[in-house]
């Protein structure tokens, strides 16, 4: 006998989310991870982004951080993954069409070192022409393990409607 915690894996494969479950105030939390010198290195070498606050110890001790920080580009990056890591989003993926704009903000540096995680809400949802799809926005909001926001963002995803909804 199944209980209701309990759910066969062809059950699981079956669960779907669709933009009509995304509603506006939905909030979520996504795993933590460290962001190490080797993130920076392989980052700057994957993106040819060698600025020197990024890449020269030295360079980046003169600086008002006083030492070498994340690309942001990096910080956002590993939002993005994290957020593929969430019961949420693996819920959504079959119904994700594609991501539409994304706006980032960066209000502190991460440091290597930092650990970071992110609060994911669904702040707005809208109908298109389209009866088949949506298109919802989230925001992404990485923080560090001072509970400080190093990265803000807004992404716009168009996404499938529920069938005959």
């Amino acid at each position: 006998m199944t209980t209701a915690l309990e759910l066969l894996p062809e059950a699981v494969s079956a669960l779907r989310y669709f933009w009509e479950d995304m509603t506006p105030g939905l909030r979520f939390d996504t795993a933590s991870r460290t962001v190490t010198e080797a993130d920076v290195v392989s980052f700057a070498a994957l993106s040819a982004d060698y600025n020197r606050v990024h890449v020269d110890a030295e360079y980046a001790a003169g600086t008002a951080w006083g030492k070498r920080i994340a690309h942001g580009m990096l910080v956002a990056s590993i939002v993005s993954g994290l957020n593929t890591r969430t019961v949420v989003n693996q819920l959504l993926e079959p119904s994700l069409i594609g991501m539409l704009e994304v706006n980032y903000r960066f209000p502190k540096p991460t440091l290597i070192g930092d650990t970071i995680k992110a609060r994911i809400e669904v702040v707005d949802r809208r109908e298109t022409s389209n009866p088949t799809r949506g298109i919802v926005g989230f925001r992404r909001v990485a923080l560090n393990q001072k509970d400080e926001a190093v990265c803000e963002c807004l992404v716009k995803m168009m996404v499938s409607r529920r069938p005959g909804a």
